[in-house]
């Protein structure tokens, strides 16, 4: 009985390998594309077309979520490189500018200055003032000259104990006109007042120069110590233009600022006695 089983199913075997065998066969024909096919080849080919298409249907959307999982991943560690990236230039340009206010600081007689850090902007009031981390217990006053590693920014309009605001010079409020002067050659120098920004062309005006002086491009534009709110030779700008009125008496001076307003962190404020 038993070997009985044992033929039946060698029996088996075989006519199994000889259909799949004939069915090999059948479908390399089939796929000849240099032949005209019956209509039973055509069906055959029709037949194992489907089935192929149905048995290979289950991976082609394995692979596809394979594919979409991937895809999102890799999304998402781009995403990440992105951030990382932002954080190492944000990180960057903190080093510079302190490492630009050290240098500043080099400069100035010890106890002579304090720095700060920018904690607050109001996109309302952007290019009027900032806040920032130092105020009366820091011995903060009123009318400090406030500057970068660029030149001067501003001053200090209101003090509370650990804040205080500074008005830029890019305010639109100017009710206090700074007196300013521009060296001309090496111990000559020409005087006006800093009498406003223009947003649109990114320069700062002077006017009331009557002098009848030649006033070089990128002359250098600084504070003159002549009232309380700044001290003297604290950099503002470069020179720009020079235009003359319609009687040719007075010239009004166009000159840009070094510092970039739209990107401050950081500054150093001043003393009254800062550069003296």
């Amino acid at each position: 009985m038993y070997k009985q089983k044992k033929w039946d199913m060698r029996h088996l075997v075989v006519v199994f390998l000889i259909v799949l065998l004939l069915f090999l066969v059948i479908v390399t024909v089939v796929n000849k594309k240099d032949r005209n096919l019956s209509y039973p080849e055509k069906v055959i080919k029709d037949t194992t077309l489907l089935v192929v298409k149905t048995l290979k249907k289950p991976f082609d959307l394995l692979q596809g979520k394979v594919t979409d999982k991937k895809l999102k991943e890799l999304k998402e560690k781009a995403k990440q490189v992105d951030s990382m990236q932002a954080k190492y230039d944000e990180a960057l340009k903190d080093i510079k500018d302190l490492k630009e206010l050290v240098e500043l600081n080099s400069t100035l007689r010890e106890n002579s200055y304090l720095n700060a850090t920018v904690v607050s902007r109001n996109v309302g009031y952007w290019n009027q003032y900032i806040t920032i981390d130092k105020g009366k217990k820091n011995g903060v006053e009123v009318g400090y000259a406030v500057v970068t590693s660029a030149g001067l920014i501003g001053k200090i309009e209101s003090v509370s104990n650990f804040n205080s605001t500074v008005k830029l010079l890019t305010s639109e409020d100017v009710s206090d006109k700074i007196s300013v002067k521009i060296k001309v050659s090496d111990d000559d120098y020409v005087y006006g007042l800093l009498n406003g920004y223009n947003s649109k062309t990114k320069k700062f005006q002077i006017e009331g120069i009557a002098e009848n002086k030649e006033i070089p491009a990128d002359s250098l534009v600084t504070t003159t110590g002549l009232s309380n709110d700044f001290p003297s030779g604290v950099l503002i700008g470069k020179v720009d233009s020079i235009s003359k009125d319609h009687f040719d008496l007075a010239s009004t001076v166009s000159f840009k600022s070094e510092v970039d307003f739209e990107k401050i962190s950081y500054v150093t404020i001043l003393k009254k006695d800062a550069t003296s």
